[in-house]
Order: C-alpha cells, then structure tokens, then sequence
C-alpha cells in the first residue's frame, strides 16, 4: 500500500520516545535529515530530554506519551526505551495511526514481537526494527557480496563478537549481545538460505547468574554452518566476521577503520567424481587455491543516518524496510530457541515452528 505521504515532499514529522541511551543518537540523525522534522522529545525525565536537545531547540518535550500521539503533526515514533516497554509504546502508536521505528530487540518476547508485526500489517502502517549494524557500509557491501554470488556458494560464517563488557543486570550476554550478529546474518543471507536449528552452549564464570559467555550453532537450510561467539569477559575487544564462500572468503573485521573488509581469493576446490579418472573415483581430490587479496573501498557513513533515510523511504513508499518488524521477529526467534538450547545442556533447537519466513 503506497503512503498517503508518498504524494508530497514535505518533511516526516517524528517523535523520539526515550532520551536515555540511544534517544540522544536518534535525535541527532532525525535532526540533520531532510526527510524528517523532529517535533517532539518524549521522556519521563522532562529535564534529561531538555538537557539532550539544549537550550535553543525548538522540538518540544514531554513526558506523557498521550499528548505525542494526539499530535497530528506527528507521522512517526521512533522507540528508544527499555525493551520490556516496546510493545505497549508501539502498540499505542500503532493505534494513533503512527508508523514505528523500534531499537532493537524488537520485543522482549517472539509472541509479543508477533502482535506488533500483526497489528502494522493490519493498519497498513510501517514498522521497523532499527538493527543499526545491518545499515555500516561494510555490512551492505558484504550483503551485496553475497545476493550478488561474488563469494560463491556459502559454507560457513563465523562472527566473534567479544570484550571486558558491562555484565547485564536483567539479561545474559546471549540476549545482550548477539542480536546484532544475528541480525547481521539474517540481513546478509542470500534469498532461499535461512536458519533451519540452533544449538547454544553458555558459562558464568564469575557467578553473575546468567551466562557470561556463549556459543552459538546455526544449522543453514543449505548445510552450512554459522557460528557466533559473545563474550564480556574477555580482556580484549574483538569485531570479526569471516564468511567462506565456495568462490571467495571475506574478512570483516570492523576495529579496522582502514581495511574493514578483505576478500580473499584462497580457499579450497574439490574435483567432483565426474572430473576424476576411473583410478581415481574412489577419493575426491582436494587443491588449494592461494590467489590475491583485494580491500574494497567503502564510503564512511554513519549507519544510523542510512537507517533513518531507510524509515522514511519505507513510510513514502508503503514498501517494508530492509530491517522490517520481521527481521526483527526472525532474531527473537533464534534467540528464544538458543535459550531454551542453552537451559537443555545444549541440544539442537529447530526453528520451524513460529518461524518468521523470510
């Protein structure tokens, strides 16, 4: 359905809800895009969201939702609070006629995620999810990379995401950090591949009472393998990708501001039986390509600029964001399971039932 917004070029008219964390970052990318006009700053704490615009703004500040809502000059929420709050704050701006832009996660629970998805598709409003990684140039080019086949067919991935963290008071260092790696996976997935299991293996060292340090396996639909590791007891701090291809292999590694990615012409070839000779049928053949590595160059951007140039193009044109409410109901789903792994020692969980289709 094609946004009645659509028909002019006048500014989005947005509010932010939640001046603490990451409200402040929103309001500053809504502020310098010309696709939006910031009317309000809505907080419990009136003073923080006076002290986050300044003293010569003209955005308004509140600290009642209600009045946000009422105000017809507002199009657009986005949802910078707790995330046992998301459904209740979405849900009332859904209800206003609003569209929604949620931080991840998307909910505090699949089932709760659903009733969102749900309640957009049924008033024919956006929602997002605001996976700000997915929108770094190096996550799109490594997307690009693989929709387009530039790395082949996909074998394996595996993402280290690890440092001397803050250790959670409300969640473990599963629901803490790895919705960003799987929100990166399931962004950079080529179309037809998707997770079909998960199996999560965690430790709390340190007695914290939740899981300090975890494992994550996903099963692929096409035999391959992704494999997480997060961390907040590590004494140094690692960002890593690799993905292997049948073609090429690509390195993210994004604490390097001057070569995030490499791609590397290496990897490993197996003749087919029908290559081989008659003496030959009984063992494949196994070579090893060593060819050149190559950096491609990607323009700095901030992420979460493209990601708020994204909300307004899904709002004008009707059409779903490219991190839409059901990537974001995709990551509960995975997270839910790796937990329910993770309390049964472990084992492998399928991702069939209530999964998000992608």
């Amino acid at each position: 359905m094609t946004s009645p917004l659509a028909a002019t070029a006048a500014p989005i008219g947005v509010a932010v809800i939640g001046a603490g964390y990451w409200g402040p970052n929103l309001v500053r990318n809504f502020q310098s895009s010309a696709s939006f006009r910031l009317r309000w700053l809505c907080d419990l704490d009136v003073d923080r969201a006076r002290r986050v615009l300044g003293g010569y703004s003209t955005v308004e500040t509140t600290g009642e939702l209600a009045t946000v809502l009422a105000d017809d000059k507002v199009d657009a929420v986005a949802i910078a609070t707790p995330a046992g709050t998301h459904l209740d704050v979405a849900m009332a701006a859904l209800a206003a006629g609003k569209h929604v832009l949620v931080e991840k996660p998307l909910a505090a629970s699949r089932e709760e995620g659903a009733r969102l998805v749900e309640e957009a598709d049924r008033r024919g409003l956006t929602l997002m999810c605001d996976h700000t990684y997915c929108y770094t140039p190096a996550v799109l080019r490594i997307r690009e990379l693989l929709h387009g086949g530039e790395l082949g067919e996909l074998h394996f991935l595996d993402s280290v995401r690890i440092n001397l963290g803050l250790v959670q008071r409300d969640i473990d260092v599963l629901w803490d950090l790895a919705p960003h790696d799987l929100s990166i996976l399931d962004f950079v997935l080529p179309p037809g591949v998707s997770p079909v299991a998960v199996a999560a293996h965690g430790a709390d060292g340190i007695g914290a009472g939740r899981a300090c340090v975890a494992y994550l396996t996903l099963q692929l639909n096409t035999g391959a393998i992704a494999h997480i590791h997060v961390n907040w007891l590590s004494p140094v701090k690692v960002r890593t990708t690799i993905i292997g291809g049948s073609k090429r292999t690509l390195v993210w590694d994004d604490l390097n501001p001057s070569q995030r990615l490499s791609l590397f012409d290496r990897g490993v070839d197996v003749a087919t039986s029908d290559e081989l000779g008659d003496e030959q049928r009984r063992d494949m053949l196994v070579s090893y390509r060593s060819g050149d590595m190559v950096a491609p160059a990607l323009t700095e951007r901030e992420a979460l600029r493209t990601m708020v140039e994204e909300y307004a193009r899904a709002i004008r044109t009707g059409t779903p964001a490219l991190t839409d409410g059901r990537s974001g109901l995709r990551v509960l789903s995975i997270l839910e399971a790796a937990s329910r792994s993770l309390a049964n020692g472990g084992t492998m969980v399928s991702l069939n039932e209530g999964w998000e289709q992608r």
